[in-house]
């Protein structure tokens, strides 16, 4: 029989943030397990780091230039063409999905046979998803967001409720329930879509506790990011962010990590499900992130950059028992992006990916020379280049280029893109950057020249949706056109806010 595939996607997991990549503080025991079980991709980016484009190209295998979603459109249908789900479903597996698909609408099940469904309470959108209905049914109706804290804030508190019911236990638990209940005569497809470490920053107290006395890592921030009235237009509304002391910070950090703890506690204990029912062996696993998080480096939170903490992710890749293709204990430094999810779990089951996709498998011998990011089209923008020693960040509004050497200068600490000994590499990655560029991007470039559009100053406005915090889910708030997330409150430019 063909092996069975499991996805494990969390949300806002930065590529750093695992004991197997050495970092100091974070707990990570199962993933770096699984590490030894099989190849960590140290070099795996989300192509558009915000949630609805980078799951549109994991589950498609496109990328935005083809799936049509570079912005964040929340209320934008899935494109008319093959999907992950849909296309293991056609080689005769049976596709469950457990947890945050984050689609539109909310119930469009995108090829699987049936989706348990957390969409984080956006009921604005006209659906309770199954996690909220589950907390009705033991008794805690409405009261998932009794914690008070925002789903895109950093301010923590513990879970409020008993562990038991936690979205990431109902999601690992929801789900080892739908493999025991599996046709044991055909192969399956498992897809489990954890909404942490996405805030709420609310984990159960014991993990936060396994933190106490640990010394955690400091946010680091590069000379080119110290002067925030310096950065670009985007990057001056994403710093905008950063209003938190530095006992907020460090709570952040550490509710954060504390988070991914439980995460993968729970990992661990789906794959004794998987072992206990005597098909571990049998089983593929994959582990990556929608994208990452700052969570202050550089004086930036959440996402929507391309620095190494928002768009590189964990991509953890496990075979079935004595893969040679995949092999075990081995970390590949090749460039590999959200898109070769779809292609590379295919071809370990030995699927033909369809003509829509445009990601490539992640096993063999086939390595790009670069790797080509975007995200949004109109202010808020930037794109990104990245081969296999740097990285060159673009910046429309204003005209401005960010480069790193990311084998000397991991951190990003120093932009080279001003510094004389770099003007062969810039020059060269401008060159190959403009070739990626489509549609209404091309107005940023004149003959053989980037021109961008003219700079301009981000004025910060008042945050009145409290970085779209919820509410008491009962009864069920009502559809709400107005709902939808401002990334980027601002001001008119003739109003500081006196009167």
């Amino acid at each position: 029989m063909r092996p069975n595939v499991l996805l494990i996607v969390t949300d806002h997991w930065p590529a750093a943030l695992l004991g197997a990549t050495g970092h100091p503080a974070i707990h990570t025991p199962t993933v770096n397990q699984l590490c030894r079980n099989g190849v960590r991709f140290t070099n795996c980016y989300s192509e558009h780091p915000v949630c609805l484009p980078a799951r549109r190209t994991l589950m498609t295998g496109t990328t935005a230039r083809k799936h049509g979603d570079r912005r964040f459109q929340p209320r934008l249908e899935m494109p008319d063409m093959p999907t992950l789900a849909q296309t293991f479903r056609d080689a005769g597996y049976q596709a469950y999905a457990v947890g945050k698909t984050h689609t539109y609408p909310q119930r469009d099940r995108i090829g699987f046979d049936d989706v348990q469904l957390d969409d984080e309470g956006r009921t604005l959108y006209g659906v309770t998803d199954d996690y909220e209905i589950f907390l009705g049914d033991k008794g805690y109706l409405g009261r998932q967001f009794g914690h008070g804290m925002s789903n895109n804030a950093y301010q923590m508190t513990p879970w409020h409720l008993p562990e038991e019911v936690h979205a990431t236990n109902w999601a690992t638990d929801t789900l080892a329930r739908t493999i025991r209940r599996r046709d044991p005569t055909r192969p399956a497809f498992w897809y489990l879509g954890y909404r942490h470490p996405h805030p709420p920053l609310v984990p159960p107290q014991r993990f936060l506790d396994r933190y106490n006395g640990v010394e955690l890592d400091k946010t680091f921030v590069g000379d080119w990011a110290k002067d925030v009235s310096a950065l670009p237009y985007h990057l001056q509304g994403v710093a905008a962010r950063g209003t938190y002391t530095e006992r907020e910070a460090a709570d952040a950090r550490r509710a954060f990590y504390a988070l991914c703890t439980h995460i993968d506690q729970q990992i661990g204990a789906l794959i004794g499900t998987i072992r206990e029912e005597g098909v571990l062996d049998d089983t593929i696993i994959m582990f990556t992130s929608d994208h990452g998080d700052m969570l202050g480096n550089h004086n930036m939170w959440a996402k929507q950059t391309f620095y190494e903490w928002s768009a590189c992710v964990p991509m953890v890749l496990v075979g079935t028992a004595n893969c040679r293709r995949t092999g075990f204990s081995r970390a590949d430094d090749r460039l590999v992006g959200l898109q070769d999810v779809m292609p590379t779990l295919l071809d370990l089951a030995g699927i033909d990916a369809p003509e829509s996709v445009e990601g490539r498998s992640m096993v063999g011998g086939e390595r790009r020379e670069t790797l080509y990011g975007e995200f949004g089209e109109v202010g808020h923008c930037s794109r990104m280049l990245r081969n296999e020693t740097h990285k060159l960040i673009y910046y429309p509004v204003g005209n401005v280029f960010h480069l790193f050497d990311l084998e000397n200068d991991p951190d990003e600490m120093t932009n080279l893109a001003d510094e004389p000994a770099s003007a062969n590499i810039l020059e060269h990655m401008k060159g190959a950057l403009m070739k990626e560029l489509y549609g209404s991007d091309l107005a940023w470039i004149e003959g053989e020249t980037f021109v961008g559009e003219p700079a301009r100053t981000y004025h910060p406005g008042p945050n009145r949706g409290l970085s779209l915090t919820r509410g008491h889910q009962w009864p069920v708030p009502p559809i709400n056109p107005k709902g939808d997330m401002n990334f980027f409150p601002e001001a008119p430019e003739d109003w500081d806010g006196s009167v």
